[in-house]
């Protein structure tokens, strides 16, 4: 018999797991004290640089830097060559970030919608307890059948085959 519920996940992190990934964490952000924080509306305010407009940038810099007279005097290329390279360094940081971020969602995805879909079984398998009359099953739909109420007449899956 296959596994029915394809149960590709079973473990808990353990409480110094957990403690050291969230000790790295704050590790990470203390080793880059000048992150900030923007409110949403400035970042709706500004403009980021993309595929496109970071080869502008960097051609508007090597520009600067090697024709001084057509830089006005407000701009500074040693400020605008500081921020390129920290967008640089954190376009890569970000990059690792991601991919550590959406190994997390994907783990959390998984854990959820295996416990999600045990729990579609065990409650398939007191409907056909409390249809076979067994004692207490009852209160076991009318607790989770609350999850479906409202909304109509779909399939909740039926208990697992016993053998």
């Amino acid at each position: 018999m296959s596994n029915l519920l394809n149960n590709r996940i079973n473990t808990v992190a353990t409480a110094a797991q957990i403690a050291g990934a969230k000790a790295a964490l704050q590790n990470f952000g203390a080793n880059l004290p000048f992150l900030i924080g923007l409110t949403k509306k400035e970042r709706d305010d500004l403009v980021g640089i993309d595929v496109d407009n970071k080869a502008y940038v960097e051609d508007a810099l090597n520009s600067g830097i090697n024709n001084p007279a057509v830089v006005p005097s407000f701009a500074s290329i040693p400020n605008m060559q500081l921020d390129l390279t920290l967008f640089n360094q954190l376009d890569e940081l970000k990059l690792l970030i991601t991919q550590l971020l959406e190994r997390v969602e994907d783990t959390q995805l998984l854990a959820a919608s295996e416990a999600l879909n045990t729990s579609k079984f065990i409650y398939g398998g007191a409907k056909a307890a409390a249809e076979a009359g067994v004692p207490g099953a009852d209160a076991i739909v009318a607790l989770l059948s609350k999850r479906f109420e409202g909304q109509g007449n779909r399939q909740i899956p039926p208990a697992p085959p016993t053998s």
